[in-house]
Formats: structure tokens, C-alpha cells, sequence
């Protein structure tokens, strides 16, 4: 069977287009990219409430690097 030129995905837009129509997938795409918009202001949601919860805890992350190890 192998995998599809060009062509194929031209007719499978088409039969796409002519089944659904212009303006319904302009609806489905506006409704997708509303949910994806809504769960990235979610998920900064949550991190601010995380850091929020660090501070007054007193849990404080340190990121770096270590550039010499020393003997105690």
C-alpha cells in the first residue's frame, strides 16, 4: 500500500470539505484552539498556586550547578 502522495490528501480534504463544510470546521478549529488557550491559562493557574504554596511553606527550591565538589 505504502504511503500516500499528495494527491490522496488532496481528495481526503476535499471529501473533508464537502462532508462537514467551511464553517463547521471553522467552529470545530476556534473550539479546539479555546480548549488548548483554556488549559495553558490552567496549568499557569496551578504553578502560581504551587509557588504560592512553596513560599508560605517555606519550601524553597535552589537550582544550579555544581562547579567543585568539596570534602567536609
Amino acid at each position: 500500500m505504502g504511503s500516500f502522495s499528495i494527491w490522496h490528501w488532496l481528495i481526503v480534504l476535499l471529501v473533508i470539505l464537502l462532508i462537514f463544510g467551511t464553517k463547521k470546521l471553522r467552529n470545530i478549529g476556534s473550539d479546539l484552539g479555546g480548549a488548548v488557550k483554556g488549559f495553558k491559562e490552567g496549568m499557569a493557574g496551578v504553578d502560581e498556586e504551587q509557588k504560592k504554596i512553596d513560599s508560605a511553606s517555606g519550601n524553597h527550591t535552589i537550582e544550579g550547578e555544581v562547579k567543585e565538589k568539596t570534602k567536609s
